[in-house]
C-alpha cells in the first residue's frame, strides 16, 4: 500500500480498477482548507493520462509489472511468436497486443514483455536499433542543406526520414521511442 503524500514519478498503482503509472504529482498547501496532492496518471494498458487530485492520506495499492525479456521470434499473419531464452516456452500475441511496437524490430532480437498479473499489454523495444536502409532516393553531390531530410525505407519496413547524404544500403542507428534517425555506423 502506497499513500499519495508518498507519490513518487513513475509509481504504478491500481486506481477505479485499471492499472495507473504516476507521471507528475505535487503537493499542494493553499492558505485555507487542506492539504492536497494534485497528480497525472497514465493509464499503461490504454495509454489515457487523467488528471485528478488526492487527500495525502488515501491509500493505494501497488500494482508490480512484469518485465521479462524474451526474443522475437518470427510473426505468422496477425499473431507474434516470442520465446523466454531461459525456458525456451514460448508465447504468441496478436496484433492488438503488440501495436506498432515492432516497428523498427527485426526477427531474433530481444524485446521486454510487459504483463500485469499474467495478462500481457505492452512490447518494449530496445531503445536505439541498427537498421540498414533497403530504398531511399540517391543524395546528389553539393545537396547540403543544413537539416534537410528525405524518406528512407529500413529491412523492418518501417518509414524514417534520413540525412540527404544516407544512401541505400546504409546501416543507421534509430531511436525506437521517436523514430527518429541518430547516425550511420
Amino acid at each position: 500500500m502506497v499513500t499519495a503524500g508518498d507519490f513518487k514519478n513513475g509509481i504504478t498503482i491500481e486506481y477505479d480498477g485499471k492499472v495507473c503509472q504516476i507521471v507528475e504529482f505535487q503537493h499542494v498547501k493553499p492558505g485555507k482548507g487542506a492539504a492536497f496532492v494534485r497528480t497525472k496518471l497514465k493509464d499503461i494498458v490504454n495509454g489515457g493520462v487523467v488528471e485528478t487530485s488526492f487527500r495525502p492520506t488515501e491509500k493505494f495499492e501497488n500494482a508490480h509489472i512484469d518485465r521479462k525479456d524474451m526474443q522475437y521470434l518470427y510473426s505468422d499473419g496477425d499473431l507474434y511468436h516470442f520465446m523466454d531464452t531461459e525456458t525456451y516456452d514460448q508465447i504468441a500475441l496478436s496484433e492488438s497486443d503488440i501495436g506498432d511496437s515492432l516497428k523498427f524490430v527485426k526477427e531474433n532480437e530481444m524485446v521486454k514483455i510487459c504483463s500485469y498479473k499474467g495478462n500481457v499489454f505492452a512490447v518494449e523495444p530496445p531503445l536505439f536499433v541498427e537498421l540498414a536502409i533497403t530504398e531511399t532516393e540517391p543524395g546528389f553531390k553539393g545537396d547540403t542543406a543544413t537539416g534537410a531530410t528525405k524518406p528512407a525505407t529500413v529491412e523492418t519496413g518501417a518509414q524514417v526520414n534520413v540525412p540527404l547524404f544516407v544512401n541505400q544500403d546504409d546501416v543507421i542507428k534509430i531511436d525506437t521511442r521517436t523514430g527518429e534517425y541518430l547516425s550511420r555506423v
